[in-house]
């Protein structure tokens, strides 16, 4: 079991991270937040690339700063940014990165080889890196991470750069790899998430906000998700009312989805179940505003 107690991160007079407590298990945990929510430090935190400003985190009720070694033989570790060498093969980057981690060569080739199809790069295992797209880069991050079958695997946009097939391989890897690891993946990105973690982190304001299932985060806005149909020149002044969640045009009108906490919802609404994505735009319609106007 990983736990985090009372954890805080300041950077001089600013705070990243405030009274953070969560406990992880076997799983797949979605970290979603938008970006600069603190998402990034606390895998860094977890990972012990940066001491908190208070708190503990505990790896089987030992502090992970103290059992140093010890706890970063278990972790297996994709940043968002990841330094690679452009003229190495992914077969060479892997048994490099296996070199650093302590992993005998027989081990570590077969190892690689195993990983490579796993990433579905068993085809230009020997090719080098510098004419690769950046999807699949990105494989060859995820399989760095795992080179070592790590007990704690620790995801930062993990499927930046990967194409919509890509990411559908890569959420099916997460869900075998699960059973036997924790697994954090942080996304601004929803459906990375909600099709195969068992629970979800919400941070807003620099604290935890939730720690649940999905359906019990979606239950938050339940009863209050409709779809409806707006001529063109009425959508400013309904959006102005209620929050759109989702436009598109459809027989001369536009069709929004929208939340309304009005009593009695108007004859020509429909009711819809609400889905990850619902939640977050409504959690974080401020960040996302603010956002778009930079």
């Amino acid at each position: 079991m990983l736990t985090i107690h009372n954890l805080s991160k300041n950077f001089g007079s600013f705070t990243a991270l405030k009274d953070i407590n969560l406990e992880f298990t076997n799983g797949v945990y979605g970290l979603l937040a938008p970006n600069g929510a603190g998402k990034t430090t606390l895998m860094k935190i977890i990972t012990t690339l940066l001491y908190p400003s208070g708190g503990e985190v505990l790896y089987e009720g030992q502090d992970i700063f103290k059992r140093g070694e010890d706890y970063r033989e278990l972790l297996g570790y994709l940043p968002q940014e990841f330094g690679y060498y452009k003229n190495y093969s992914p077969m060479q980057y892997l048994l490099y990165i296996a070199a650093l981690k302590g992993l005998e060569g027989k081990v570590a080739k077969e190892r690689a080889i195993e990983l490579l199809k796993l990433v579905g790069l068993e085809n230009v295992m020997n090719k080098k890196m510098k004419k690769f797209s950046g999807g699949m880069i990105q494989r060859v991050g995820i399989a760095q991470a795992m080179l070592n079958n790590p007990k704690i695997l620790i995801l930062d946009e993990p499927t930046a750069g990967l194409d919509p097939k890509e990411r559908v391989r890569f959420r099916n890897l997460l869900t075998d790899l699960s059973r036997e690891k924790i697994v954090i993946l942080s996304t601004h990105i929803v459906s990375d998430v909600e099709s195969i973690a068992n629970e979800i982190i919400m941070i807003k304001d620099k604290e935890i906000l939730y720690k649940d299932s999905m359906r019990n985060i979606c239950n938050l806005i339940e009863g209050m998700v409709y779809e409806t149909e707006v001529a063109f020149d009425e959508v400013s002044s309904f959006k102005q009312q209620y929050q759109s969640l989702s436009e598109k045009q459809e027989q001369g009108k536009m069709k929004i989805r929208f939340i309304s906490k009005d009593d009695i919802p108007a004859s020509t609404w429909k009711p819809v179940s609400p889905s990850l994505e619902d939640v977050f735009l409504n959690i974080y319609n401020d960040e996302i505003l603010e956002g778009d106007n930079q």
